[in-house]
């Protein structure tokens, strides 16, 4: 709280925010991060290993290999949190399970599920793209604007 909201408080809730901070429970920061760095790196590890699995048995290049990937990603993801399992996983491992696509698969799921019951149209349709939603139309629009300034930069750049 900054100083200028204390000091318009009255005593007994300034002895109550003195309270509150000093019994308040210190969150390991650091250990969070170690977790989240190999948590996040084991997902990313798992993807590389269905990645070559793509490139070595299916024949696939480097270059084609990764939409398919990506959707067995998602899968997974999906799958593990149909039976609970994901939620567990990034209750401990915290933001490493969130940043990969797995996490946005993740949200996508959850919501679904949590409003199954509310109908297939307003319940699972119009509740599982409240996140997902602006997720799509920010990484919509980025691509947009990343095409544009390439766009600009080849026709007067010469690159």
């Amino acid at each position: 709280m900054s100083d200028q909201k204390k000091k318009n408080l009255s005593p007994v809730k300034q002895e109550y925010q003195k309270f509150a901070s000093e019994h308040e429970i210190k969150r390991p920061v650091f250990k969070n991060c170690i977790r989240a760095f190999l948590f996040g790196g084991l997902i990313c590890l798992i993807g590389q290993g269905v990645q070559t699995v793509f490139i070595h048995y299916f024949d696939f290049t480097e270059r084609t290999a990764g939409d398919p990937t990506v959707a067995v990603m998602i899968f997974l993801s999906v799958l593990l949190t149909g039976f609970g399992v994901y939620d567990r996983i990034a209750q401990f491992a915290g933001a490493g399970t969130a940043v990969p696509v797995t996490g946005f698969a993740n949200s996508v799921a959850s919501a679904a599920i949590e409003h199954r019951t509310e109908g297939l149209v307003l319940g699972v349709g119009g509740n599982m793209f409240k996140l997902a939603g602006s997720v799509i139309v920010f990484g919509t629009f980025s691509a947009f604007v990343i095409a544009l300034i390439k766009t600009i930069l080849v026709q007067w750049g010469g690159l």
